[in-house]
């Protein structure tokens, strides 16, 4: 059987989330993948999959709304489709997602869409500019195709829209991290805090400064690069840059704290990572975010600056058992969160259409 990935954005969770699942399902399945480049893109990004991976890069497409609104996305779609003659075709991300369902006739193929964060969730543009999005994956639920969200939050969302609908949570190699896991170790003195990310409006970086201002006696890493750097000016804040994958979990293994401020999620690879490397997770109140961290039982959940300061300073002060924590997320992921699980599920929805 043949499976056809679309992804119009090959890059950080998305791009995360094919590497691992197409790993499992190139043992079974025939692979295609088309996709398209964005700028943070790795520049050798075919050598991270499988060699038996058929890879197709797409010059058409050109970013979510230049591929949804240039003509010749569809028709390479199309022609790929009709070359390919997948079994499955799956795709990943809004673009993709409406591209993908109206150039495929989703009635004669097995066509699953999965949102990756839905577009319309998205706080950095206009309420107009939302409604587009919105309208996009309410027209396009009227096709053929069955959701698969990435999170029960999102799952929820992709109800209302269509019930044809399912979710399965996103997962993780653990296999890749296990050497990065460190035997219980004293806390840092100062607290070594850490996020990751593209510093962006989505990640919420003035709120990381914010906390990074209440908390001065702590240190701060933001592992990453990005177009926002300019609003961390807290003097307590460290900035990487873009690292290897390699540095940039040993700088996570170094940390006492992994918190992500952002504004919208899916369901986060990075929170996933932190928290199978047994950090102590302190989120955003956010679809994703919530579906994973249970406040108070395998990590923390915060709306406000001064919120995440007084955590922070709870946890410089052994105000609570810290270890119980990160053991209950460590296993949580063990459980529910790893690539096996949900490529098992995803293999099991393909096969029950």
């Amino acid at each position: 059987m043949k499976i056809l990935h679309i992804a119009e954005p090959f890059a950080t969770g998305v791009l995360s989330f094919l590497i691992d699942i197409t790993k499992r399902q190139v043992e079974e399945y025939e692979i295609y993948i088309l996709y398209g480049i964005r700028p943070l893109t790795p520049p050798n990004v075919e050598s991270l999959f499988d060699k038996r991976i058929h890879l197709i890069k797409v010059d058409d497409f050109k970013g979510a709304l230049g591929t949804v609104l240039n003509p010749k996305a569809y028709k390479t779609i199309h022609k790929y489709y009709k070359q390919i003659k997948p079994d499955i075709v799956h795709l990943h991300s809004s673009a993709a997602g409406f591209v993908g369902r109206w150039s495929i006739p989703c009635s004669k193929t097995k066509v699953f869409y999965t949102p990756h964060g839905y577009s319309f969730l998205m706080q950095d543009g206009s309420s107009l500019k939302r409604l587009l999005y919105w309208g996009i994956e309410f027209i396009s639920a009227k096709r053929a195709a069955k959701t698969i969200a990435c999170s029960e939050g999102e799952y929820k969302e992709a109800y209302k829209l269509s019930k044809n609908s399912t979710f399965v949570n996103n997962g993780i190699n653990t296999n890749e991290l296990r050497p990065y896991i460190q035997q219980p170790l004293p806390l840092h003195h100062p607290l070594r805090i850490c996020t990751s990310g593209r510093i962006l409006y989505q990640k919420n970086p003035k709120l990381f400064n914010d906390i990074a201002e209440l908390v001065p006696d702590a240190k701060f890493i933001w592992i990453g690069e990005g177009e926002l750097k300019t609003e961390l000016t807290a003097n307590n804040i460290q900035i990487t840059g873009w690292i290897s994958r390699e540095e940039a979990l040993k700088t996570l293994q170094n940390v006492d704290v992994f918190i992500l401020p952002s504004l919208w999620e899916g369901l986060p690879i990075s929170l996933l990572e932190a928290m199978y490397l047994k950090k102590i997770c302190i989120v955003s109140n956010v679809i994703g975010n919530r579906d994973v961290i249970k406040s108070g039982v395998n990590g923390f959940i915060c709306n406000t600056a001064t919120e995440y300061a007084h955590i922070l300073k709870q946890i410089a002060n052994q105000e609570f058992d810290s270890n119980i924590i990160k053991e209950n997320a460590h296993e949580d992921i063990i459980q529910n969160y790893n690539v096996d699980l949900m490529a098992d599920k995803y293999s099991k929805i393909y096969n029950s259409k």
